[in-house]
């Protein structure tokens, strides 16, 4: 089976509800690790959990950056972990960003570059001060929602964009209460794809599930961490998931379970 053809089957087997791989073919490297990536995202967490299974992506450099100081950050590991981030999008349900990822890459957050239905696309603005000059408020290509206190939701919208008001706490919004509004919604599987302020929010809040971490042989001595978190005293309060590695071109991607 070619990595198309296993990639099709994934897609498939989202839309049936199923995160088991049955198909008996022969499966070809690079079939068997998009198979290995992608099956267990299609698993969704425990009912009493009451939230989607989340999961996230960043790419950073060895020295831990994922952008420049100026918020340059495309493409630090490439055109196969571009493909792989719109599969992320095609298997999830919901993509969210945070806003300062829009104000630098206005992105679309829409499947393209792999066949697959485009999610719901979210953006985590908390005081509300995007405006509708951006792509995914403009465009009309998947339903978008723009979450904000819940003290900024007056009814109105963002361009095509409709609003979501959520609780605040003291380090940002309740994701919590984000994920149980989701959950009402039918949301099964939320993908973080940035940055990383967003995905470190998800992990502060002990809300993702797995986390797919692609590093570039690369230096760039200064720019923006991958991770913010609160200061740890000792290596024992470090995280310390179970990880798989797999080739992605000349990077490599951490596949890290944190949940499930």
């Amino acid at each position: 089976m070619s990595e198309e053809e296993a990639w099709r089957e994934i897609l498939t087997l989202k839309e049936a509800g199923i995160a088991r791989w049955s198909d008996s073919r022969p499966l070809s490297q690079a079939a068997r690790q998009l198979v290995d990536l992608f099956l267990p995202l299609l698993a969704t967490v425990p009912a009493n959990t009451d939230r989607p299974a989340v999961f996230a992506h960043l790419a950073q450099s060895l020295d831990g950056r994922i952008a420049t100081l100026g918020g340059v950050s495309q493409w630090i590991t490439g055109e196969q972990d571009l493909c792989h981030t719109h599969r992320l999008r095609a298997v999830a349900d919901v993509v969210v960003v945070g806003a300062e990822t829009v104000r630098q890459d206005n992105p679309r957050l829409t499947v393209r570059n792999v066949c697959g239905e485009n999610p719901l696309r979210l953006v985590i603005d908390p005081d509300r001060r995007l405006d509708d000059s951006y792509h995914l408020f403009a465009d009309g290509a998947a339903e978008t929602l723009l979450v904000c206190d819940r003290d900024h939701d007056d009814g109105g919208a963002v361009g095509k964009a409709s609003v979501l008001g959520v609780r605040r706490r003291e380090w940002g919004l309740d994701l919590t209460d984000l994920l149980h509004q989701l959950t009402k919604r039918g949301v099964q599987r939320l993908f973080v794809e940035g940055g990383g302020i967003t995905v470190s929010r998800f992990l502060q809040a002990g809300n993702l599930d797995r986390l797919h971490l692609v590093i570039a042989p690369m230096i760039l001595g200064s720019g923006r961490p991958g991770f913010v978190l609160p200061e740890i005293q000792s290596l024992h309060e470090a995280r310390w998931p179970p990880t798989l590695t797999f080739p992605m071109g000349e990077s490599v991607l951490f596949d890290c379970r944190f949940h499930g």
